[in-house]
């Protein structure tokens, strides 16, 4: 289930502006050519076939390359899932945020976009080149100065001091499966709210019910996207839940893609789960709302652990309006509206 979601608040517009600009300047002397090259040999790793002990990004060039090719999707990736964690606890602000696997840092850009003001950081990864170079991009994010980039094996020997939020973003899938769950486990046992992002593939998404399971285990509640903490009800093999975001498109996204839209959708699963108090989704859009004259129809994730679709039509008022301005990925109905 593929659905759209704005990372866009003014706050997350102006740090995504800093992240680019500070990755255009990463890119002033190497040629495009060997960028371009790098990425288009990395890119077949993201998605998870590169072992624990072997990690993807090997020196500076690769880390530039991809840092500026990738960076900007996994930012508003976990800008999306991060706001609608948000909505469900709405005032808490973390006081304290770990970010597992995060190497250049995008989690811990997209975690200042949402919450503003500064507070203890520390990004933890395998790759060194990927840690020096998150913290040179971390020095234009005033919220980020502080920030400790630290070289740590992400699997079953991770250790994690305790942290209000602790992010895993597109880590799960270079894991081996015992690794994955050690790496859960170790986040729900430190942390007081779990934000997991996985690509928006069926084995994203299996990963990300893996996690889901565990984090539920553990007593955490789920405050995104899911309306519930019960089972999934999407049946497995038949399709997956995913969603999207749009993402400004760099010259070298052009390049390596052969593209020339200013902009691509990043897809992507993901689960947000706390110990907090949490006011989940009544519902979740979680396919394309279909306009059609004078009324739109609209596919639910409900409360009831069922997939249904509901009809908003004209009678229906200022709630009709609501429908018509609706993506996929919102919560449904609005804030203050009944269906």
């Amino acid at each position: 289930m593929n659905a759209p979601v704005s990372a866009g608040s003014g706050s997350a517009a102006s740090v995504a502006d800093r992240l680019r600009a500070a990755l255009a300047g990463l890119l002033d002397g190497l040629p495009p050519r060997q960028a371009a090259q790098a990425v288009d040999r990395l890119i077949a790793n993201y998605r998870g076939r590169t072992p624990t002990d072997a990690p993807v990004l090997r020196d500076r060039a690769d880390v530039v390359a991809y840092a500026a090719y990738r960076m900007p999707a996994t930012f508003e990736a976990v800008c999306a899932a991060l706001e609608a964690f948000a909505d469900a606890v709405p005032g808490w602000v973390p006081a304290s945020h770990v970010d597992i696997g995060g190497g250049t840092g995008a989690a811990t850009w997209a975690v200042s976009a949402t919450w503003g003001g500064e507070r203890p950081v520390t990004v933890l990864d395998w790759a060194e080149p990927a840690l020096a170079l998150g913290r040179e991009i971390a020095a234009a994010n005033p919220a980020l100065r502080s920030a400790v980039w630290q070289r740590s094996r992400i699997g079953a020997a991770l250790s994690i001091e305790s942290a209000d939020l602790v992010t895993i973003s597109y880590v799960l899938g270079e894991l081996t499966e015992a690794d994955r769950a050690s790496v859960v486990d170790t986040a729900a046992a430190a942390a007081q709210s779990v934000v997991i992002i996985e690509p928006g593939t069926p084995a994203g998404y299996a990963r990300v019910i893996e996690a889901r399971d565990r984090l539920i285990g553990a007593g955490f509640q789920v405050a995104a996207p899911c309306p519930h903490s019960a089972a999934c009800p999407i049946v497995p093999g038949e399709d997956w839940c995913h969603f999207s975001a749009r993402v400004s498109r760099s010259s070298l996204h052009r390049q390596v893609k052969g593209g020339s839209l200013a902009y691509e959708d990043e897809k992507f699963s993901y689960v947000a789960a706390t110990r907090l108090p949490a006011t989940p989704a009544a519902s979740r859009v979680v396919r394309r709302p279909q306009i059609r004259k004078g009324q739109v129809l609209l596919d639910l994730c409900g409360p009831d652990e069922s997939l249904h679709r509901t009809t908003v039509t004209k009678r229906h008022g200022p709630l009709y309006k609501e429908a018509r301005d609706t993506n996929w990925g919102d919560a449904w109905p609005p804030p203050g509206q009944e269906d």
